[in-house]
């Protein structure tokens, strides 16, 4: 495991996405958490930028 920090979460996925999921992992030589990190990191944008909405009176 690497030195990073790493934190837990869990997730509700339907089964065959998570079987489909798990043998993808061994085909590709990686774990299941290092292959939902690489999607998700491909899914997501660079930065995301939240706007507080501004105040009108």
């Amino acid at each position: 495991m690497s030195t990073t920090t790493k934190q837990r979460v869990t997730l509700f996925l339907e089964p065959s996405i998570v079987k489909q999921g798990r043998a993808q992992a061994v085909v590709d030589n990686i774990s299941l958490t290092s292959l939902v990190e690489k999607a998700l990191i491909l899914y997501l944008p660079k930065a995301t930028i939240i706007k507080k909405p501004k105040l009108t009176r």
